[in-house]
């Protein structure tokens, strides 16, 4: 066979990158469910955890406050994610396309807010806060990450003045789609919570690329606090 050469040289190496790329995102993942069967922990369902609240979480509660919030503080939209790694992600806000998927920021190292969910000081609700996990250009991003954390790791949502710590509760793995069929997710009830969310292996060229999502449930520890530099 001849060697490609020109534009179907570029994008067959685009398509050998995704495909590495997506491998070992799927590694990731399959090394993650194994590691939360062997501690206990309840791993993904196949076909997609069932639409509704989530099952009530164990293991964290000690870490969380357990007072109710009280909104005590005027709500701010999220400006920054800092991961359990310590890196910093900066936050937008965004909205849903008409087919109600979440319109995230192309660059990697960019996470989206949904506009439409809660805020650092809302009493209730899901702040709902997604990125891409990788691109084809900037090869895996910083919500990689996720795909490895371990409930009661930490998490910070920062804001214009005000600081949110969460403990990790919970990680699921979603059968890819709108976010109209995973409700509890943008929720604006219930209590306080992060719900953070980027894509999950295996990454199919032929089915649009990821097939799952990986969603990521933190509690909110205490009340906000003020942000200091």
């Amino acid at each position: 066979m001849n060697e490609p050469t020109g534009r179907h040289a570029a994008r067959q190496g685009r398509v050998v990158r995704r495909l590495a790329v997506g491998l070992a995102v799927a590694t990731v993942v399959a090394v993650l469910v194994a590691l939360m069967v062997v501690r206990g922990g309840a791993a993904p369902a196949g076909g997609g955890a069932p639409v509704g609240e989530p099952a009530p979480e164990t293991g964290t509660r000690g870490l969380a406050a357990t007072a109710p919030r009280t909104g005590s503080v005027a709500p701010e939209s999220p400006q920054r994610t800092v991961l359990p790694s310590g890196t910093v992600v900066p936050v937008v806000a965004v909205s849903t396309t008409r087919d109600g998927i979440l319109d995230v920021p192309s660059d990697v190292d960019v996470a989206g807010w949904w506009r439409g969910g809660s805020r650092i000081g809302d009493p209730f609700g899901s702040v709902l806060v997604s990125a891409h996990v990788d691109s084809e250009r900037e090869g895996l991003g910083p919500y990689a990450e996720l795909l490895g954390v371990r409930p009661g790791q930490k998490v910070v949502l920062t804001s214009d003045t005000l600081r949110q710590e969460y403990v990790v509760s919970s990680l699921r793995l979603l059968d890819k789609g709108p976010l109209s069929e995973h409700p509890w997710v943008y929720s604006p009830t219930g209590a306080h919570r992060l719900v953070m969310v980027t894509c999950a292996g295996p990454f199919d060229p032929s089915r649009g690329g990821y097939q799952n999502l990986a969603v990521v449930t933190a509690t909110a520890v205490g009340e906000p606090t003020p942000r200091s530099e």
